[in-house]
């Protein structure tokens, strides 16, 4: 007796879960609704299984219901506290002999609450089992009941798992985010005074020669830190603004060496509005004026080119050099420009791209691509 409940849990089934929409969102995220709805769905699910299997709903109902308050016993106290408390603790004893003792009267309450309180409602002319004879009936408890019962314990604690690994590995990627985002700000911040400093080495040349020039060097740096301190910080920008960016430093330059500076800056754009990150080009425009103009400006010839078509950029950059600045090219490898943007490029565009360096004698070449898509 007491064995009617099995046909409701003699087979399951899985159903595929829908794309969750805002307002499922809303209830999952509220912790009393989204119980509420776990037990429901699964009181239905095995109650329509038990219809199905046995033709008869009142019975496997009512079964259900009467299992139900074992069951969520069963969960709660496996997942909340015996999990949790007794086995991740590393309190092995405490956890097999709690848990044992649980499947045993949660298991025995199941049957009795089947036994007494429900079978009675459909069920005439049979033999109750006494109390005593549902607790002595050990193999019946856990070859028949337990499974029942801790049913919903399992699929609770299995969903938990996945549901704590989501949040981790959530909360991993929050934390890798913020911290790439805090080590750009930081580089862009190093930028910063690196491009003002060499900028007003070029200004106190040309107050110390008295130059007119002096004025118009002063306004076009005041144009170009106002981006690098006020735009800079956006997540990205329009190619257009890099490229305007560029030619204020060429303009500036040029103020500080006048017609001896041979610069061409060509361009070849399909769409100026096409973002890229802030501050990835002007490095290798800087350091080809430091290691290639400062050096000899009379001879320095200083090659620039971007190219953007489909999302893909490519920017080269090329300057003649001295034989006798072998020792500026290797700060100009390992100096705060390059290893700059090395680090600016590998947190925006892993993966997505080459940086090459070309260097002879007379002098220094360096393309980059990058694959915006």
């Amino acid at each position: 007796m007491g064995r009617y409940f099995v046909a409701s849990y003699k087979s399951v089934f899985l159903v595929p879960m829908k794309k969750n929409n805002t307002f499922l969102d809303g209830i999952l995220q509220n912790r009393v609704l989204s119980h509420i709805l776990f037990w429901c769905s699964f009181l239905f699910v095995f109650t329509i299984l038990g219809v199905l299997d046995s033709g008869t709903f009142k019975p496997n109902a009512l079964t259900n219901l009467a299992m139900l308050p074992s069951q969520i016993a069963a969960a709660y106290l496996l997942n909340y506290y015996q999990w949790p408390k007794l086995l991740f603790k590393k309190k092995y004893v405490l956890f097999f002999l709690s848990l044992l003792l649980s499947v045993y009267f949660l298991s025995a309450l199941a049957r009795f609450n089947v036994v007494h309180v429900v079978e009675p409602f459909f069920r005439e002319d049979f033999e109750q089992e006494t109390i005593q004879e549902i607790l002595s009936d050990f193999v019946y408890i856990f070859t028949v009941y337990c499974p029942a019962v801790y049913t919903y314990a399992l699929i609770m604690l299995a969903v938990k798992a996945i549901k704590t690994r989501f949040e981790e590995k959530h909360q991993i990627e929050l934390l890798q985010k913020e911290k790439a985002t805090n080590e750009l700000r930081f580089l862009k911040a190093q930028i910063q005074p690196h491009f003002l400093f060499n900028t007003l080495n070029n200004l106190y040349a040309l107050t110390l020669s008295k130059s007119d020039l002096a004025p118009q060097v002063v306004l076009k740096l005041s144009e170009l830190l106002d981006f690098i301190l006020y735009q800079s910080d956006q997540e990205y920008i329009s190619i257009e603004k890099e490229i305007e960016l560029i030619q204020g430093f060429i303009d500036l330059e040029s103020l500080r060496y006048g017609d001896a500076l041979d610069v061409a800056f060509t361009k070849t754009i399909d769409n100026m509005n096409t973002p890229i990150a802030p501050l990835v080009l002007l490095p290798l425009v800087e350091n080809a004026f430091k290691h290639g103009v400062s050096s000899d400006p009379k001879n320095a010839k200083i090659n620039i080119d971007v190219t953007v078509a489909d999302n893909k950029v490519t920017f080269t950059v090329f300057n003649t050099k001295r034989n006798d600045v072998e020792k500026q090219l290797q700060n100009q490898k390992s100096g705060i420009g390059t290893s700059n943007l090395n680090r600016q490029l590998e947190i925006n565009y892993a993966g997505k791209y080459t940086l090459a360096i070309d260097e002879k004698q007379h002098s220094y070449f360096v393309e980059l691509l990058i694959d915006l898509n």
